[in-house]
């Protein structure tokens, strides 16, 4: 069974307007009404970011390429995804208190692997190990909840707090709020540690490292965007996959572009700028001649905008190349905006 990696992020895509627009809101304490100051208020899987001010207010201006959830969050406190703030003038957010966070209490148990061992496992593959995941460093390990089952296998984690992720390489500091982690292994003696199968999910929020290399950042992050589900996906919509690089098999077969609509097509949802994309099988993908990927939807069809932006990310299944990228690896959907 080939290790499968499945980011999920829920992403709700609308027709595009044509100008530059601004949520604001306010975040509240649900049960006492009191404004909360320093609360983190961003668009999933962007760069673009805010925190509340002393009247627990906030601000944020967007471009037609953001068509992620926004996400609220403070610690101490369940965090909070609002998709419809295109269609409001202001938001009031009201946070519910979730004391678990703060103080749970966790008995370990004799699993035959030391949290040392668990950490190692967790960064591998939520970080990835090439030269981009091997860069990154989680700055509070403290604050992630990890746990393994011996009977199952299965290794699960959450973060009390998001992660704060330095990623040297493409110079992101990261905040990654894991809601959800599993990695199962599989059952040999000789290596007990290879990877079955793992599955994570959470919301991100990058910025530039403080002290920032331009020069590095930029030459990194391009590199990082060849090969990657955002630059296939925007090729995808544009029906410029062999103009791109990509190259389409069914199979062992190559499928050229006057063909491709035996295997994929895109049609176009209510004269808007979204496409509706239905896949008909597993597609073998082959970047530059030389990277191996697949992809298959688990759903009859998905939603696609031109900024690489999708719907149902959970039931798009990349195996290969594009399947093994990690948190490590991955760029904010308005790289190159």
């Amino acid at each position: 069974m080939t290790p499968k990696h499945l980011l999920f992020l829920s992403v709700f895509l609308i027709g595009l307007s044509s100008f530059a627009q601004t949520v604001r809101g306010i975040v509240l304490d649900a049960k006492t009404q009191a404004p909360i100051e320093t609360a983190t208020v961003y668009f999933d899987n962007t760069t673009l970011g805010t925190i509340t001010d002393e009247h627990g207010k906030f601000s944020i201006a967007y471009s037609n390429a953001i068509q992620s959830p926004l996400v609220i969050s403070f610690l101490g406190y369940k965090t909070q995804l609002i998709t419809d703030y295109r269609r409001k003038k202001s938001i009031e957010v009201f946070l519910i208190e979730n004391p678990e966070d703060l103080g749970e209490v966790y008995i370990s148990t004799d699993d035959e692997m030391s949290r040392r061992q668990k950490l190692k496992l967790f960064r591998r593959e939520l970080l990835g190990t090439s030269d981009f995941g091997k860069s990154c460093t989680i700055l509070n390990e403290d604050d992630i909840i990890i746990r393994y089952n011996k009977k199952e296998r299965l290794l699960t984690a959450y973060s009390k707090a998001p992660l704060q992720i330095e990623n040297k390489a493409l110079q992101y500091l990261v905040s990654y709020d894991v809601t959800a982690f599993k990695l199962r292994l599989y059952n040999f003696s000789f290596n007990p540690f290879k990877t079955k199968s793992v599955g994570f999910y959470g919301t991100t929020f990058y910025k530039n490292l403080t002290i920032f290399n331009k020069k590095k950042a930029y030459k990194n992050r391009a590199k990082a965007y060849q090969g990657s589900r955002l630059q296939f996906m925007r090729a995808l919509y544009a029906n410029k996959l062999e103009e791109r690089g990509y190259e389409i098999f069914s199979r062992k077969t190559k499928i050229y572009p006057q063909n491709y609509f035996n295997y994929f097509y895109l049609e176009s949802k209510n004269n808007s700028d979204i496409k509706r994309l239905f896949i008909r099988q597993q597609l073998n993908v082959l970047y530059k001649r030389w990277e191996q990927s697949s992809i298959e939807l688990l759903v009859p069809s998905i939603f696609i905008d031109y900024f690489g932006n999708y719907t149902n990310v959970d039931k798009v299944r990349f195996t290969g190349a594009m399947g093994e990228q990690r948190v490590g690896e991955l760029l904010p959907f308005d790289y190159g905006l």
